[in-house]
Parts: structure tokens; C-alpha cells; sequence
């Protein structure tokens, strides 16, 4: 049996529970021509989240999944973070959350408002949100994490970039939103141990990655990749081997 651990939150003593479940999706809309796989059809995510839902599981966002897990709670939580802040999620994930019920972390780029996306050299080019769809995401109870300044790669930075992309990204969205963001995720899902320090010095509570390999804590959160051609077999055999191959995620003493 694990030991308990304290709370990040609260300095309470919990158990932690089954390994997190968090998503990672992108952009929101015609997957028609993109090589990278990173867009779902709003229909598509329409299905997947009640496929979520008819298994009594509800997406919210990692604020309210890590704050119900620190209480020992949460088992029927799902994380939902979208990467990137696309101008699509205002216009085509929101209304699709909505109607079922669930909440959202969206990870955006302060230093790329209203730009797209061109750290990716191939596929068309996707609008990001402008300051005021952030503000707009913001109002509907999206969460607003950050996801650097410009989308690059933490691991090659250097220590000027390093803490404008963590430090310098939460001081422009706190001034954007009003709200100081709890969370940061890893550009390109890269991450070693000075990206990690970095996050946490920064003031993040938690720092989501795609497979953080040996690292691990709360800076370092794993998740799964969900995308168009992950029906309700797929979604099944992700859910199951994701909490078959993780560890409930503790913090480091």
C-alpha cells in the first residue's frame, strides 16, 4: 500500500488514488489535411466525450482534477487540456464542452496571441486566440495555463530563455487574464530536470508533459494524445493500459 503523502494544496495527509487520466488534444475542426495529427472534428469530440460520460466520467480541467484528488477524491474525473490556445477552441471545442457538462485547461502562448502556428513547418497554418479570446475562454471557466511564451523546446534553451518561457509566460497571463496560472505544459512535451526546477521555481503548481520517461511529481504529469482516429475501441484500450502502466503521481520528497 502506497504511503500517504502530503497535499500540495492543502498540507493534508492523502492516499493517492488510481494513476491520473489527463487528455491532450489540440485543435478543434476540419482534420481533413494535417500531418501532424493534432485535429479532432468537433463530431469526433463530441463522441469521445460521451463515451466519458456513459462510463460516469466527467473532463474537467487540472485544477479541479488535482484539487479533488488532494482531498482523495476524483476517481471519476477525467483531465481535458488542450495545447496551443487555437482560435478554434472558442468557436468549436467550447459549445462541444458545454453540452456535456465539462471543463477544460487550455494551454496558450502570451507571446503568439492572435498568430498562428509556426513552429510547424508543415500542414496549414492555425490562428491562435487573440488576448481576447483568451479573456473570452477565461470567462466561460476555461482554466488558462501556459504553454511558454513561443512554443520552444525548454531542453535547448538557454537560462535567458529558459525563464522568460516559464517565469516571463505566467507574469503576462496573470497580467492578461487577472489570474496568476497554476499550470504550464511543455512545449513539444519535452522536459528534463532544469526544465522541471525551472516550471516549479516559476510558481507553477503543476507541469503536464506527454511521457516525462523517469521524471516524475506534479511538474512532470503524464498524458495521452487523443485525436481523430480514436474511436470508442481505441478510447477503451488508452483508458485501461494508461492506468495499467502509470503510478499514482506523488510529490517528491
Amino acid at each position: 500500500m502506497a504511503a500517504p503523502v502530503d497535499s500540495p494544496d492543502t498540507g493534508t495527509r492523502t492516499r493517492p488514488g488510481p494513476a491520473l487520466f489527463v487528455t491532450m488534444y489540440h485543435s478543434v475542426g476540419d482534420p481533413t489535411d494535417d500531418p501532424y495529427r493534432i485535429t479532432v472534428a468537433p463530431e469526433r469530440l463530441d463522441r469521445q466525450l460521451a463515451w466519458f460520460r456513459r462510463r460516469g466520467l466527467r473532463g474537467v480541467s487540472m485544477a479541479e482534477l488535482l484539487a479533488a484528488r488532494a482531498r482523495g477524491g476524483g476517481r471519476d474525473l477525467v483531465g481535458l487540456t488542450f495545447d496551443d490556445g487555437y482560435a478554434d477552441f472558442v468557436s468549436e471545442a467550447l459549445p462541444v464542452l458545454r453540452r456535456h457538462g465539462c471543463g477544460a485547461t487550455l494551454f496558450v502562448l502570451p507571446g503568439r496571441l492572435g498568430g498562428d502556428n509556426a513552429w510547424d513547418p508543415l500542414g496549414p497554418r492555425k490562428r491562435l486566440l487573440t488576448a481576447d479570446g483568451v479573456r473570452q475562454a477565461a470567462a466561460e471557466g476555461i482554466e488558462i495555463g501556459s504553454h511558454g511564451l513561443t512554443h520552444v523546446d525548454l531542453t535547448q534553451a538557454d537560462d535567458v530563455t529558459l525563464k522568460s518561457e516559464t517565469e516571463g509566460s505566467r507574469t503576462v497571463l496573470a497580467e492578461l487574464t487577472g489570474v496568476a496560472p497554476a499550470g504550464f505544459c511543455y512545449p513539444y512535451g519535452t522536459l528534463d530536470p532544469r526544465a522541471v526546477d525551472a516550471v516549479r521555481e516559476a510558481g507553477y503548481a503543476y507541469g503536464c508533459a506527454i511521457d516525462p520517461g523517469p521524471l516524475g511529481g506534479p511538474h512532470a504529469l503524464p498524458r495521452v494524445h487523443i485525436g481523430q482516429n480514436d474511436t470508442a475501441v481505441r478510447l477503451f484500450l488508452k483508458y485501461r493500459l494508461h492506468r495499467l502502466r502509470r503510478r499514482p503521481v506523488v510529490e517528491p520528497r
